[in-house]
């Protein structure tokens, strides 16, 4: 059984944070990963453009530099490939973190792609977990359907084919325009009553046109109601309406899963989602076992981003050292 003084579970921007504070205090790490460093960013649209700029979204004060001030997704996964590889990060890939029991230390049963089971002792838990891996769902009927999907990559595939986007935020926002772009019949469905203002203010002009213009359609005040085969069913103001439709692209956020982090005895809000912990160290109600990045928002994912959580390593590592 492999002993380290913490373990990190989850390879994003803030558990690398979290890894590269430890080690400036001395206090070796590794980091459990059950898919590849940055694996929600991987995730993201291919040609996403970041809402922050490159130095808010470093870590380890190591620059991140480019020629523009907001970077694009390839920029970002090159900038954490290279900070891993440049300060010998321990990270274990596509191993996935199972169970954690505390002894005398921190037991974590792990499994690896490949399904062989390990074992780790920590003086010290980390859970960096992220949200992305949870959508939330519409639970309409026709949600299962081999056509919807949660996440939203590139658009070339939905040429001239006809694409619902479900959603009135930057994701949907997003999605609609690189669909248009590529040739898809777009139709943006909003259950509000007017653009949400948290969509990034050098995109919605753009969009604005687009939509101005027809070339893409957007309904406010609509909800779904069913997702068939060939069809999309939504009501607006009172009207059923039901048009035709390849794919849909449901676009309504993310939350975290509790479950880990739950079996470990960590007090999760019922109402917010958000673990119990101490702001200024980051622990949790176990002693022990801290929280790193957007899961200590809990449901409310607009709270904490990689420009803030980034820091919550150094007091964690701050902590640990008293």
């Amino acid at each position: 059984m492999e002993k380290v003084e913490v373990l990190i579970i989850g390879g994003g921007p803030c558990g690398i944070a979290a890894y590269l504070a430890l080690k400036n205090k001395g206090i070796s790490a590794l980091i459990i990963e059950k898919g590849n460093i940055v694996h929600t960013l991987s995730r993201f649209p291919t040609h996403q453009t970041f809402f922050s700029t490159s130095e808010k979204l470093e870590v380890g004060n190591i620059p991140f530099i480019i020629e523009g001030r907001k970077p694009k997704k390839h920029q970002a996964l090159a900038y954490y490939r290279d900070v891993v590889k440049r300060n010998n990060i321990k990270i274990n890939a596509f191993e996935e973190v199972k169970a954690v029991t505390k002894k005398s230390e921190f037991i974590i049963e792990t499994v690896t792609i490949n399904g062989e089971e390990k074992r780790y002792e920590a003086k010290a838990v980390i859970v960096a977990t992220g949200y992305y891996d949870q959508p939330n769902y519409l639970l309409t009927p026709g949600e299962q359907l081999n056509k919807v999907s949660h996440y939203f990559f590139e658009g070339h595939k939905h040429f001239n084919q006809k694409v619902v986007v479900i959603g009135g935020k930057n994701s949907s926002v997003d999605a609609a325009l690189e669909l248009e772009k590529c040739g898809a019949n777009v139709t943006v469905l909003y259950r509000g009553n007017s653009y949400s203002p948290s969509i990034k203010p050098w995109v919605l002009p753009e969009f604005e046109a687009l939509v101005r213009s027809e070339t893409i359609k957007m309904e406010f005040n609509s909800n779904v109601l069913e997702i068939k085969e060939s069809t999309v069913v939504y009501e607006k103001e009172g009207q059923i309406i039901e048009i035709e439709n390849d794919f849909v692209y449901a676009m309504t956020g993310y939350h975290p899963d509790h479950s880990l982090i739950k079996s470990m005895d960590v007090k999760v809000d019922d109402e917010t989602g958000r673990p119990l912990f101490n702001p200024e160290t980051m622990e949790t109600n176990i002693e022990g076992i801290y929280i790193a990045g957007v899961i200590a928002a809990g449901n409310n994912a607009n709270e904490i981003f990689i420009e803030n959580g980034r820091f919550h390593g150094d007091l964690i590592a701050s902590h640990i050292c008293k």
